[in-house]
């Protein structure tokens, strides 16, 4: 058992508040940190689906589906995986229904958010794996982003520690482990997570580059990226979380992510050798202003950039259409 005398080297305080209001109008920086995140992607995603050919702000589009059924996603996901907290003795079962209290899990919400954007590309024409590839980056740093709720909110902290960068969580508190005295400080597994997406933002633009990841390939690293760290942060947690087969649901949730974005870069890597010829399905092409199409394809060229060839069989007409991942 750690306590506070052999510990208070140095630490990272927690913020005195996770609200505020105003007027007659709560607002709690949780929800702040989680639409920050939510603008900053579709700001990120926009500009490299413009890039890539796509009409200017075809995400808001894609996002109006995506957005809702992924916090839904996310709230079905979280009742699931805590079910005695609304559903066992003693509960409330209506609580589920009261997302505006706390509980979303990211999980659910790339399940619900593909759903959603799988529906928001059909109706836009946006090949949906150009999509995804586009969001990978934005997707990572909102979730960075995000996680400063969790520090607001003084949840979701890890084992108690004596190392410098301890957390400090405020006594009492909800979350308090039972057994521990006042001062214990706690794994920072926000600020982990963090740094992780961070690194990880930069490591999905440099790849994206690189290796000319597309066809759904960028958005596999994603998942391995992301889930590789989230199996030690979760490890770490000491909320409390359905347990199967002595591991934490989302230690499976984030192992089944790495395999699956594993089995997502080879599989497309054997489906689709070559680059995409444009970010919208065949017959659903955006025209824009200043673009001509070709006389041997039905793609349209930006004429404002001249073609390049490019290796592997790629047409020089591909080359100008798909030049950013």
């Amino acid at each position: 058992m750690i306590n506070a005398a052999a510990s208070v080297v140095a630490s990272i305080p927690s913020p005195s508040i996770s609200y505020f209001d105003l007027g007659p109008l709560r607002i709690h920086i949780y929800a702040l940190c989680i639409i920050t995140g939510i603008v900053v992607a579709v700001l990120l995603t926009n500009r490299r689906l413009t890039k890539r050919g796509a009409e200017p702000w075809v995400v808001i589009d894609i996002s109006l589906l995506a957005v809702p059924i992924a916090i839904i996603g996310a709230r079905i996901y979280h009742v699931v995986t805590h079910w005695d907290f609304y559903f066992g003795e003693g509960a409330n079962p209506i609580s589920a229904l009261f997302i505006w209290e706390g509980g979303i899990a990211i999980y659910g919400a790339l399940i619900g958010g593909a759903i959603g954007a799988w529906l928001g590309c059909r109706w836009t024409g946006i090949r949906f794996w150009t999509f995804a590839d586009a969001l990978a980056p934005g997707l990572l740093l909102a979730q960075a982003i995000g996680r400063f709720g969790n520090w607001f909110n003084q949840e979701l902290f890890g084992w108690p520690t004596d190392l410098p960068w301890g957390l400090e969580i405020d006594y009492p508190n909800p979350a308090w482990p039972i057994g521990l005295p006042e001062g214990t400080l706690f794994q920072p597994t926000f600020l982990y997570e963090v740094l992780w997406n961070g690194l990880g933002v930069l490591v999905l633009l440099w790849a994206g580059r690189r290796f000319r990841l597309q066809w759904g390939r960028l958005f596999g690293l994603y998942l391995v990226w992301y889930s590789a760290g989230r199996i030690v942060w979760e490890s770490i947690r000491i909320d409390p979380s359905e347990i199967f087969l002595g591991i934490r649901t989302n230690v499976w949730a984030a192992i089944f992510g790495v395999v699956l974005g594993l089995a997502i870069m080879f599989v497309q890597n054997r489906r689709h050798p070559g680059y995409e010829p444009s970010p919208y399905v065949p017959g659903r092409e955006w025209k824009p202003d200043g673009a001509v199409q070709s006389q041997n394809t039905d793609d349209f060229v930006d004429v404002s950039e001249p073609p390049t060839s490019e290796a592997g069989g790629a047409s020089a007409t591909s080359a100008a259409v798909s030049h950013t991942p």
